[in-house]
């Protein structure tokens, strides 16, 4: 007997449950699991002589026949017969052939009657009366929402196949021989005449007594109808994590030769799916997305991603739209949280992220460290130009894809790099420009490193382009700043990467996969790598706290490093038309990023001049919006994952000696050459507070 269908559930790491998902909605139970009242009541309408036939009835076909000779049809089919055929049906739509004409009791020739009885036969010589019942409840038809007594218990009465009382389980024994006809929600009067028919039977057969067949037919049709939702749409908790999750799942080869294969395996396995997201960290995420731009009919977004640094896995994972379409709402079923595909072209479900901004800086700042400098070394932060002869050095080979490639394209110039305030034009240490965020800082430590070493931390900690999974190119200066549009958890895993001084794990969203008989089938497991010396996450660990303590993270309202009691290191970012604003960071356990700003716009309006929750902003930066965003969740769910304090640098990576002088190119702005130029976004207003940005702002 192949099994039927089977529900499929998605569980949070605590056990809940986030979403089911089906083709038919079946959940299976034991035979001990169903009142005794559903299988008296089934037997005395279906098939009174069960327990004494051999699978098919000789005695009942004769009567069938001279009932039908008399002008009233009656069927002739035992619960044996009816379970094969269900079966057989089932069976052709779980291999994909539901196109085929799926068998019932018009439709059958006399050679498929023939080979339903010979089945029945064989299948009562190999299993018990009790196994073909059970078998049988749970794969009969009552409703397009409930296949099975299980489902069915649920979806009409809100209850357990164990509970179900006479009247209810006398009501759902009728409704198979005629779902539509008996159907209590839109047939009420037809199904209280099948129901008191199968409760005359179960009377005369025995099976109960005057008395409670006199209470039962009583007893008013009432239904308490449980919907059945399948799908991640109708997730309460986290319906973009659901989603994401079942993306991966029919991505994965291991569920079937191809898309079809790997549906019916997920919608129809009765699969379990334990997952790594936290229900509480999820709670606090969805209430701060949430409650970022309040009423928001403009539809801009905001969403907050976290991972565990040491294990890859997603904790929470959220963002301000209804995947559900509600009126009034910002309707949305694209996820702002992942990329748009995975390395091998397979659709995530994913918008493919946003312009980062300096969320892109301590990458620098780490192969500053990396090549053994002292972040307080001071440089000259009043360079605004670097030419297009300017000496880069990158020692990285060419590549095909031009990731690494200065030979083709070359490197641009740098024109006009411009500092949020006119006072940061100047010689600084190399901690206080990251802290402080300053572009012209930003420029100048690259200038005196090797631009492959920046390349190759970025592509160690999993940073890439999230529309098309493709590296991001460090020799195009734009991106030292943030320019290309990068998913919000690809920077989450990224700066867990500090955290778990230096290793990259790899993010993961499934713990465990087992199937209806309980084999585990391929999930996702933590798959980590050295990516940064571990000296070098520490000093990152270490500027990065400064960017809270007195930086442009200080700037955050509530200010999460005076709020906790805990370590905690950050990097806001901004890019240049204010509408892709940031806040990533991390502590000991939990890595997170936070973001606002126009998700679906194309990012081509500017974050200016608006006003959300009653607050005008004449310009939007990180520290504004996903700055609180970030400050209220990591305050209420990271002292869960462990707060350790961070390990210190080592001495020479704080004090050490300065490097050589920077080379000087010109500290003014000048006309640009016709030449090739990076490729930034167009000057935006200055803004009047430090703290966020891409090519104009810290």
């Amino acid at each position: 007997m192949d099994p039927p269908s089977q529900s499929t559930t998605i569980l949070a790491s605590d056990g809940s449950v986030i979403a089911s998902l089906y083709a038919e909605n079946r959940t299976k139970v034991s035979l001990d699991q169903m009142s005794p009242f559903i299988k008296d009541a089934v037997i005395a309408i279906e098939d009174s002589r069960f327990y004494e036939h051999g699978g098919v009835d000789t005695t009942g076909i004769m009567r069938a026949l001279v009932s039908t000779a008399r002008g009233n049809k009656q069927g002739a089919s035992t619960i044996t017969q009816q379970y094969v055929n269900n079966v057989i049906n089932s069976s052709l739509e779980a291999e994909g052939k539901g196109d085929q004409v799926l068998l019932n009791g018009v439709n059958k020739g006399v050679g498929d009657k023939l080979r339903e009885m010979k089945l029945a036969i064989a299948l009562e010589k190999k299993f018990t009366k009790e196994e073909i019942l059970e078998g049988y409840l749970n794969i009969v038809f009552f409703n397009r929402d409930a296949y099975g007594i299980e489902a069915a218990s649920k979806f009409f009465f809100s209850t357990t196949a164990k509970d179900l009382t006479l009247p209810q389980a006398a009501l759902l024994a009728g409704l198979v021989n005629s779902p539509s006809f008996y159907d209590p929600i839109t047939n009420p009067e037809n199904a209280k005449v099948r129901r008191d028919l199968v409760l005359q039977s179960m009377l005369t057969q025995g099976k109960i007594q005057q008395a409670d067949y006199d209470a039962a037919v009583a007893t008013p049709v009432e239904t308490k109808v449980t919907p059945a939702r399948q799908g991640c749409a109708y997730s309460v908790t986290a319906p973009y994590f659901c989603d994401y999750v079942l993306h991966l799942l029919l991505n994965n080869p291991a569920y079937g030769a191809d898309a079809d294969a790997r549906v019916r395996k997920v919608f129809r396995g009765g699969l379990t799916i334990k997952t790594t997201l936290d229900p509480n960290a999820q709670s606090v995420a969805q209430a701060q997305v949430d409650g970022s731009a309040g009423a928001n009919p403009d539809k801009w977004g905001a969403s907050l991603v976290s991972v565990q640094p040491g294990s890859g896995k997603i904790i929470s994972m959220a963002q301000n739209t209804q995947f559900l379409e509600a009126e009034g709402k910002f309707n949305n079923v694209i996820n702002f949280n992942v990329d748009m595909k995975d390395a091998k072209g397979n659709d995530l479900g994913g918008l493919g992220g946003f312009q980062p901004g300096s969320t892109m800086k301590p990458f620098t700042f780490a192969e500053w460290l990396n090549e053994g400098k002292s972040m307080n070394t001071v440089l000259n932060g009043a360079v605004r130009r670097y030419p297009l002869n300017f000496n880069w050095r990158n020692t990285c080979p060419t590549r095909v894809d031009g990731a690494y490639n200065t030979a083709e394209k070359g490197l641009g110039a740098a024109e006009d790099l411009q500092n949020a305030e006119e006072g940061y034009y100047k010689n600084m240490t190399v901690v206080d420009g990251l802290a402080n965020s300053i572009n012209t800082m930003t420029f100048a430590t690259a200038a005196q490193v090797d631009l492959c070493g920046i390349q190759k931390i970025v592509d160690a900690v999993g940073i890439h382009a999230g529309q098309t999974n493709e590296p991001v190119p460090m020799t195009r200066l734009s991106n030292l700043i943030g320019a290309t549009q990068t998913s919000p958890l690809t920077m989450a895993s990224a700066f867990a990467t500090f955290a778990n001084d230096g290793k990259y794990c790899e993010p993961i969203a499934i713990e465990s996969v087992t199937d209806a008989t309980g084999a585990q089938l391929p999930a996702q497991a933590t798959s980590c790598r050295d990516a940064i010396k571990p000296e070098v996450a520490r000093g990152v660990s270490y500027a990065l706290q400064e960017v809270l303590n007195r930086g442009s993270g200080s700037l955050i309202q509530p200010r999460i490093s005076t709020r906790t009691s805990f370590p905690i290191a950050a990097k806001t970012g901004t890019n240049d038309p204010n509408n892709s604003t940031w806040v990533v960071g991390y502590t000991s356990g939990l890595a997170t990023a936070s973001w606002f700003g126009d998700a679906l716009g194309g990012q081509d309006r500017p974050g200016r001049n608006l006003t959300f929750n009653d607050k005008f902003y004449k310009a939007i930066d990180g520290y504004m919006i996903a700055g609180p965003q970030f400050s209220n969740f990591m305050s209420q769910v990271a002292p869960a994952y462990g707060t350790n304090p961070f390990t210190a640098p080592p001495s020479n990576l704080v004090t050490g000696p300065a490097p050589a002088p920077a080379p000087k190119p010109s500290t003014q702005a000048t006309p640009a050459p016709s030449s090739p130029a990076p490729s930034d976004p167009a000057p935006a207003p200055t803004a009047t507070t430090p703290g966020n940005g891409n090519p104009t702002k810290p």
